[in-house]
């Protein structure tokens, strides 16, 4: 009964700790990424990835926010989830690349932006430009 009752006041503060520090991340990008996606004057390149959607005004910043937020070495999944894309496996390296040639070029990022648009408005209507 001794043994017991020490580990039991001691023991389930450690792993209470690592939960609060864990739910405290997401949360905090939930709120930053629901801010974000509302498109600001000079915003023209989005991120395609997954379900991200935030705008940026340059495409370099497009390549730089992709390659921290959905690359970096404690979130990449081991694939590119970005939209269109084959989703197979790469290393990081290789895939900070890829990213670069095949997503984040200006031709690239506003050819993705046209994409979306016609999956959003679903007719086949062309367009007045």
């Amino acid at each position: 009964l001794f043994l017991q009752s020490t580990p039991a006041t001691s023991i389930p503060t450690v792993p209470v700790q690592g939960q609060q520090m864990n739910l405290q991340p997401p949360s905090y990008t939930a709120a930053s990424q629901h801010a974000e996606q509302m498109k600001k004057p000079g915003q023209n390149f989005m991120c395609l990835w997954q379900s991200c959607k935030k705008w940026f005004q340059t495409p370099s910043q497009v390549f730089y926010h992709a390659a921290t937020e959905h690359g970096g070495k404690d979130v990449y999944p081991g694939q590119c989830l970005w939209e269109g894309c084959e989703p197979f496996q790469r290393q990081r390296f290789s895939f900070i690349t890829h990213l670069q040639d095949k997503h984040c070029s200006r031709d690239a990022l506003l050819a993705g932006l046209k994409q979306d648009e016609h999956g959003q408005v679903g007719n086949q209507k062309p367009s007045n430009k």
